[in-house]
């Protein structure tokens, strides 16, 4: 057998890896969508990664205008073969908006901003290179307003694709569940529809797994009066020793559980405490109701914790609550979002399993000895998604394919490199793994706990069942209708 020399391969290789960029290119030159390659001076600025944990090198990043280029677009890509992904605000914890892997073709929709609300059904209509930030202002200008997380630089696509978790959720739902159509490109490079009435197993799908079933250039979503008040509380404890602590988790399941409001919303804040056997933690949420009512309202769960060393109160518009929950710029365009290199991990609980006294005593002395020893800027969030009069749980499990409707708390696990800058610490993978295990191996065998998407980890074991749920096969058998090449593929897709 004849052989081929490392150079001569390699000449090959790099042969047609020009070809493709070339006909790319030209394929994409024809329909008028502007794109940048690997050679052009700016491709290493357009291809950073919010978590720079990750290093990709897609084979272009075109930036499409309308739906129609976004069909041309990936006509493009699928002529030769090439995985292709949309970028909505790139703020994928894993990357997934370049890819995942090397040599994709990604579809950059921030050139698709617009934001149309139809005063006559209160309906908006919100292309998904939009961020979250942007967003509110648009809505609130017009005196509406949407469930969705606190971070101005997110963008709508992945976010509503997934989830879309807020301090509104228990009263409005996730972002998900206020969409009623879609504008949806598919594999084939064709445009369509999808709602209640029209593709209705695509319209399904992308309620909980959309990035993988088709590129969505635009929602039409159910908006909501804006809340006439607003108030944001911000309590912080500088030290708690870990019977205090797991006191403050198991009787914030105990509150939860109570005639809560569905105007009101919370998280537990955790990070490392001043000394070994102690954490820091922080309240912080936002009530949306009569502010009449925020003091009796908050008062039940306050009396079980000792004296916050620092109080926040801060009462005003319903835009001003989301200025102060975002903690940065509303407006994407007059500032640049810092980056991060991190790895997170997450954990749904469910309602009818709330943790045990073992799970939170064993949670609460990891953070507390482990996260004082290690050498990561570390935090967890425990979201309360659940809870008595949660609009979250209240949807039908199998209408949508979000798959865990009957969660308590979204708890995110989050550790950054000590300087927040490459590389990432080893030690901090298995430090968030035992985390994450504190909890899982004090509970029941059988506990039903689940993971949430938007918190991507591409190390999770028994990823599928635990993101997707029961849903999964389902979801299986629509992608292989709708792009049964597998086009739009990426870690921890269907």
């Amino acid at each position: 057998m004849p052989c081929i020399s490392f150079l001569t391969l390699a000449s090959v290789l790099l042969g047609t890896a020009a070809q493709s960029v070339t006909v790319l290119q030209q394929d994409l030159l024809a329909s008028s969508v502007s794109a940048v390659y690997p050679t052009d001076a700016n491709y290493s600025t357009v291809t950073l990664a919010y978590n720079r944990r990750f290093t990709l090198d897609p084979l272009a990043i075109a930036y499409p205008t309308t739906p129609q280029q976004v069909a041309a677009a990936v006509r493009a890509g699928v002529a030769q073969n090439m995985e292709v992904v949309a970028r909505s605000g790139g703020h994928s914890y894993i990357a997934n908006g370049l890819g995942g892997v090397n040599g994709s073709l990604v579809v950059d929709l921030s050139q698709m901003k617009a934001v149309t609300v139809r005063p006559s059904n209160n309906t908006a209509v919100i292309e998904t290179g939009n961020r979250l930030g942007d967003i509110a202002l648009a809505l609130n200008a017009a005196g509406r307003a949407l469930p969705h997380g606190t971070c101005s630089y997110v963008g709508i696509g992945g976010h509503s694709g997934y989830g879309g978790f807020g301090f509104t959720s228990r009263a409005w739902g996730l972002t998900l569940d206020t969409i009623k159509s879609a504008t949806v490109v598919l594999a084939n490079g064709t445009i369509v529809a999808a709602s209640s009435t029209v593709n209705t197993d695509l319209f399904w799908a992308i309620r909980g797994a959309s990035p993988s079933f088709g590129i969505i250039t635009s929602i039409e979503v159910q908006t909501f009066p804006a809340p006439q008040s607003a108030i944001v509380f911000q309590y912080g404890w500088e030290s708690l020793d870990i019977a205090t602590a797991s006191n403050a988790i198991a009787s914030f399941q105990t509150f939860a559980a109570s005639n809560i409001p569905p105007e009101f919303g919370a998280e537990l804040v955790f990070s490392a405490g001043p000394s070994s056997s102690h954490v820091a933690f922080g309240w912080t949420g936002a009530f949306y109701g009569n502010a009449s009512d925020f003091n009796s309202t908050i008062a039940p769960y306050l009396k079980t914790l000792p004296a916050p060393s620092t109080t926040t109160i801060s009462p005003g518009s319903y835009i001003n609550s989301v200025s102060v929950l975002a903690g940065e710029a509303l407006n994407t365009s007059t500032a640049v979002e810092s980056p991060d290199t991190f790895y997170t991990k997450s954990l749904m609980t469910p309602s009818g399993s709330p943790m045990s006294a073992a799970a939170i005593e064993a949670f609460v002395t990891y953070m507390a000895v482990q996260g004082f020893q290690s050498n990561t800027a570390w935090f967890v969030e425990v979201e309360l998604y659940g809870g008595s009069n949660s609009a979250i749980n209240a949807v039908p499990l199998d209408s949508t394919a979000f798959a865990k409707r009957d969660t308590l708390f979204t708890i995110q696990f989050y550790a950054s490199s000590s300087d927040h800058a490459p590389p990432y610490p080893a030690a901090g993978f298995t430090f968030m793994d035992g985390m994450v295990a504190s909890i899982i191996e004090n509970s029941p065998s059988n506990w039903s706990y689940g993971a949430y998407l938007n918190y991507a980890d591409n190390m999770l074991a028994n990823a599928t069942s635990l993101y997707y749920g029961s849903h999964y096969p389902r979801l299986q058998s629509i992608k292989a209708a709708v792009d049964p090449q597998d086009t739009f593929r990426f870690p921890i897709g269907v």
